[in-house]
């Protein structure tokens, strides 16, 4: 056993030497590692010393190599600009017609291009290049503007829109083929300033307004013409007739034309030029329009009482036309309304005018017929206000304006403002019907108390007084009834007052029938003989004349001549004044008669014929008789 472990410690001995010998090598691979590292080190700083500077030189070579691929590059796009100039500008100068408008376009195209290109390098060398390819480019657009306007020229002969109108045909704008190239055209012509106005517009929309304001001034000429030459009256005395006058079909034309132009504007220009060169297309129409209503105005003046209706139609024409275009193009509203403002402040004048008239020929009146006939000027006034109500929306938006009542003169009445038409003032409601309603009704009355305070003035009978005023009123009636006054009246609930005029009429003539109804009264004394039975139709006249004195017979004598005097006198004047009486007047005037007097002389001839004794001396008149004669009135 001591064996065994000593072998072991032997064997254990051996590796320690072995270690120790393998560290010692170690040892002295490390020292020599460490001299080599030395050396490398040493060798390493000397080389970095002596490449340095090779290094730097060969990394600025490098950046300069760099910067001269890149200067050569953009040399070589700034060159490229001017390659094809020479087939851009044969094009060019070639012009559209030769070469055609799609490839004169597209070469000034990439014309424009090349010299937007040329501009951005800013170098000094291309600045000759520049200076050519401008004039080149200003060139063409002379060339478009010029075939823009010979465009514009083949579709600019005036037209006769008449022929439209009447054949309810669409007016004509310029061809869609021509459309597509126009617009084309324009957008080469614009210009990138910006437009505040005509005068900065680009000359396309220059020329487009020249040449097409051109033909809508030539193509609506002849019918402002018309519109002159047909209002006019061969009579000054003579109301206008409703759509006597040409103005509505002028105002048709200028709505068709105008609409088929902004339809060619839209077409052609950019949106934010429609409004600036529709409306210089449209100036010289609008003032040729302005300029014709002016003339129909001064013509109105001269006859206001007589031609303010033709003021009415214009009015009424001329907001129409100015609220349809504008609901289509949201343009020419205030242009269109302020060419009607004279005609308009005319017919607002007309207004009191009217009223005016009425009071002055009445006051310069100094005799009425004898006969009670009525005066021309009743027919007259009731035929204007017939015509009157025939202008509903004009009037309704004319008198708003006044206000209700304002209208007693033309001072008051021209006095008012005016307000831009609206597709509301052409609603005729409650309101524009109610003033209407109170116009014509204060017309009526004014017309009558006038006659009324002329008749009191000279005229002493009270027979052609009533005979008079109920002509007068008569008419009224009749031209109420027979006209649309009626409807306004009844649909405003506005009251007839003619009624009141013809009651106060009738009355005073029946005034001068009250003194053969005196006549005919009696005084009955119930203390003398016995009453006649209560409902007894029996009446005996004997009996009664005979219970009379002499002194009552004689006064029942004097009352029966009083009376036929009386009767006789006024039955001849009422068939003298018979022959002028209107029809309805003579029939209810004999009515009335009749109801008056054929009872009271009933009742008193029952009681007191016999006085006569049949003798007709004093009783010229049966009951039957009366009654024939009476009748014979109507």
């Amino acid at each position: 056993m001591i064996g065994t472990r000593n072998v072991v410690l032997a064997e254990e001995s051996a590796e320690v030497e072995l270690l120790r010998a393998q560290a010692e090598k170690q040892k002295d691979f490390n020292k020599r590692l460490l001299v080599t590292l030395g050396r490398v080190s040493e060798l390493g700083n000397s080389l970095k010393l002596e490449l340095g500077p090779v290094y730097n030189d060969t990394q600025s070579l490098q950046t300069v190599t760099d910067n001269a691929g890149r200067l050569l590059s953009e040399l070589q796009k700034q060159t490229r600009p001017l390659e094809g100039k020479a087939d851009e500008e044969r094009t060019i100068r070639d012009g559209p017609a030769a070469v055609g408008v799609q490839n004169y376009l597209a070469s000034l195209k990439r014309a424009e291009d090349k010299l937007a290109n040329l501009k951005s390098t800013n170098f000094r060398v291309n600045q000759e290049a520049m200076s050519e390819l401008g004039n080149l480019l200003n060139y063409g657009r002379q060339q478009l503007q010029t075939l823009f306007e010979s465009l514009l020229q083949e579709d600019a002969k005036a037209i006769e829109p008449l022929q439209f109108i009447t054949k309810q045909l669409s007016f004509p704008g310029i061809p869609q083929s021509k459309i597509s190239e126009l617009a084309a055209l324009d957008g080469f012509i614009l210009t990138n300033q910006p437009r505040t106005g005509y005068q900065d517009s680009t000359p396309s929309a220059r020329a487009y307004a020249d040449v097409r304001g051109a033909y809508l001034s030539s193509s609506l000429q002849n019918l402002a013409t018309a519109s002159i030459s047909t209002s006019k009256k061969k009579s000054i005395d003579t109301i206008y007739r409703q759509g006597t006058s040409g103005v509505g079909t002028y105002a048709n034309a200028i709505e068709g034309i105008f609409l088929a132009e902004w339809r060619n504007i839209t077409l052609i220009f950019a949106r934010d030029t429609w409004s600036t060169i529709f409306e210089y297309t449209t100036r010289q129409a609008i003032v040729d329009y302005s300029k014709t209503l002016r003339e129909l105005g001064v013509q109105i003046k001269s006859s206001i009482t007589t031609d303010c209706f033709l003021a009415y139609e214009i009015v009424g024409i001329a907001n129409l036309l100015a609220i349809r275009i504008d609901s289509q193009t949201g343009q020419l509203k205030q242009q269109l309304v302020d060419a009607v403002k004279p005609v308009r402040d005319t017919a607002k004048a007309s207004i009191g005018e009217l009223l005016d008239d009425i009071r002055r020929r009445m006051g310069a009146m100094i005799t009425i017929p004898n006969d009670g006939a009525a005066l021309p000027i009743t027919t007259e006034v009731m035929s204007r206000l017939q015509t009157l109500v025939l202008y509903p929306q004009p009037l309704s938006s004319i008198l708003t304006s006044l206000g209700d009542g304002n209208w007693s003169s033309a001072a008051s009445a021209s006095g008012s403002t005016t307000s831009l038409p609206s597709t509301k003032s052409f609603d005729v409601g409650a309101d524009g019907n109610q003033l209407l309603a109170h116009y014509v009704s204060d017309t009526i009355e004014m017309l009558l108390s006038n006659l009324e305070s002329l008749a009191k003035r000279l005229v002493r009978s009270k027979a052609v007084h009533g005979v008079f005023m109920a002509n007068n009123v008569a008419i009224v009636d009749r031209m109420i009834r027979s006209s649309e006054i009626q409807s306004l009246f009844n649909s405003t609930n506005t009251p007839n007052k003619v009624e009141t005029w013809r009651k106060k009429a009738t009355g005073t003539y029946l005034d001068a029938w009250r003194e053969p109804c005196a006549a005919l009264m009696d005084v009955q004394y119930t203390n003398r003989g016995a009453r006649p039975p209560s409902g007894s139709n029996a009446i005996d006249s004997t009996a009664i004349v005979k219970s009379l004195n002499s002194k009552d017979k004689d006064a029942l004598k004097e009352k029966f001549k009083s009376f036929n005097l009386s009767f006789d006198a006024l039955s001849a004047k009422h068939k003298e004044m018979s022959q002028s009486m209107e029809r309805e007047v003579r029939s209810q005037l004999a009515r009335d008669i009749q109801a008056m007097i054929e009872p009271l002389y009933a009742r008193f001839w029952d009681r007191y014929h016999e006085v006569d004794k049949g003798r007709g001396k004093y009783v010229r008149y049966d009951k039957g008789s009366l009654s024939s004669q009476l009748s014979s009135m109507g």
